[in-house]
């Protein structure tokens, strides 16, 4: 009898989740183009969110989470997520998985921007993903084999369902492998920009992968920014975890003046869009922003990789500033799904970042995306061990694919998407970038012949044409996605679009929304 063959690509939390799920008499290939330790989740530093003290509720975490997501979450998937986390985080802690404990040995709980109680998981200090992913890859079964330097170029699509994949081997070689389900945890698209905290290895190929295949795409005009990426003579160095703020620090300007006194109620910990905007504005008006870290106890022991960050860097923790800016860190949205990551593809499932589970509406809560990829990793898995085993193999020699390879380097198109798909948008600008984007000559390329470079520069030029025109066409501000055309939001009734592209078109769906 045959086995079950299950494709995950991606190493970040959702892909070894659903890895580590999958039942022993599955056969599981995790391909990734670089190693396991190239995911934004190795880099994420704040942890896990789930309500823990008795002064916080489920519901309260709820509730943050719609209203960091400007009410355009999914409330019912908010409430599951939230509510099925908890269940893995208690599994989590009876498995030994090293969360920092206090000297009683409870949890040791941090708190982040827009979260009204301390409720943060972490491990390590601020080394919560890279312990969490060695915590997963360790308990990964004998059943589960891990294929590195392994690119895929292509999924395909046979007989109106998901059978396999395309990838180049690790000697440059294009080979197929069919599978009776392909799972993308591929993460989202942080290096479409010029500054962002992303691994090098996120440039948003699933989501076009996923887009061939006739998957739908909603949400792509959300795009998060972090407000402190630690910088440097211009440059991005890496990222300073918004727990520095829930320990005290505060933000403030080369004169030691707080930029964000009477500006919030929450202060330095309100949501990442408010404060991105506020600091672009202050860097807009000549001004330089640093963390003021001063107030934050035992800094270098809490936030060891931080420290090591900045003595890297050449700046002295001693001083008790840290420079920082914004960058491009989250896409809330992604490929549709439904409660088990299964999307409108017969086989094919998408999981963490690449995934829009509505879970983060218009802006994603601190600390909420590793518990996301967790829960989605363990449905996706437990979904696939259910369905009956259907395997394709070729039956005719199929034409093969081709790449359109555009006529620009990659650094010239991030500085085009950072000029003018940024924190701030208008009418105007989106409509340059689209024209310019449209006006580039390419070549098309076959997968044989393709190199890895051009792969991704072909995805990364295709998906910067379809976020830029969610972008257009989202009328409004919300969450991640501010206009300067359209500043204002009505917080009574409104309707809110869902820009859904599928291959070939692109349609609005309306949903009928409530504000707050």
């Amino acid at each position: 009898m045959s086995t079950k063959r299950i494709v995950v690509i991606g190493s970040g939390i959702a892909a070894l989740a659903c890895a580590s799920y999958m039942p022993t008499d599955c056969e599981v290939i995790v391909m990734t183009k670089h190693t396991v330790g190239n995911s934004n989740s190795t880099l994420a530093q704040g942890g896990i969110a789930s309500s823990w003290l008795p002064d916080d509720s489920i519901e309260q975490h709820v509730g943050d989470t719609l209203a960091v997501g400007s009410d355009h979450n999914d409330a019912y998937r908010v409430k599951d997520i939230i509510r099925t986390g908890k269940e893995i985080i208690i599994q989590l802690l009876a498995a030994e998985c090293p969360f920092d404990k206090t000297i009683t040995g409870e949890p040791a709980l941090g708190r982040e921007g827009a979260h009204t109680s301390k409720r943060i998981f972490h491990a390590g200090g601020d080394q919560t993903g890279r312990i969490l992913v060695k915590f997963l890859s360790d308990r990964l079964g004998k059943h589960i084999r891990i294929c590195e330097h392994t690119k895929v170029l292509d999924i395909i699509h046979q007989a109106d369902r998901c059978a396999g994949v395309r990838f180049k081997t690790s000697q440059g070689e294009l080979a197929s492998l069919y599978a009776d389900a392909i799972v993308l945890a591929t993460g989202g698209c942080g290096h479409l920009y010029s500054t962002t905290s992303n691994d090098k290895a996120i440039t948003g190929g699933g989501l076009m992968m996923a887009y061939r295949a006739g998957a739908a795409l909603t949400d792509l005009e959300f795009t998060q920014f972090h407000p402190t990426l630690l910088v440097k003579d211009g440059e991005a160095l890496g990222l300073i975890s918004e727990a520095v703020r829930g320990e005290g620090a505060v933000l403030e300007d080369e004169n030691g003046r707080r930029i964000m006194e009477g500006r919030h109620p929450q202060k330095d910990l309100a949501a990442r869009d408010i404060l991105s905007r506020i600091i672009y504005n202050e860097q807009q008006q000549g001004h330089r922003v640093y963390l003021n870290i001063h107030a934050v106890p035992n800094f270098v022991k809490r936030f060891p990789t931080i420290s090591k960050l900045c003595q890297e860097a050449g700046i002295e923790i001693a001083s008790g500033r840290i420079p920082v800016s914004p960058g491009m860190h989250f896409l809330m949205g992604g490929v549709v799904v439904d409660d088990n990551g299964q999307t409108n593809v017969k086989g094919l499932y998408a999981i963490g970042e690449v995934a829009c589970t509505g879970f983060h509406g218009a802006n994603r809560l601190a600390s909420n995306s590793l518990l996301e990829g967790l829960v989605y990793g363990q449905r996706a898995a437990r979904h696939i061990a259910e369905q009956q085993l259907i395997r394709y193999t070729p039956l005719k020699e199929e034409k093969e694919k081709q790449l359109a390879v555009p006529c620009i380097t990659m650094q010239q198109l991030q500085q085009w998407v950072s000029a003018h798909l940024s924190i701030v948008r208008d009418h105007g600008s989106l409509s340059v970038l689209i024209d310019e984007l449209s006006s580039i000559p390419y070549r098309n390329i076959t997968l044989s012949n393709i190199s890895i470079h051009d792969a991704e520069l072909a995805n990364s030029w295709a998906l910067v044409k379809l976020i830029a025109q969610s972008a257009l066409l989202r009328t409004e501000s919300r969450g991640g996605h501010f206009r300067t055309d359209y500043p204002a939001r009505d917080d009574f009734q409104w309707r809110g679009k869902q820009i859904v592209h599928c291959q070939g078109h692109t349609s609005i769906i309306y949903n009928q929304r409530i504000g707050n």
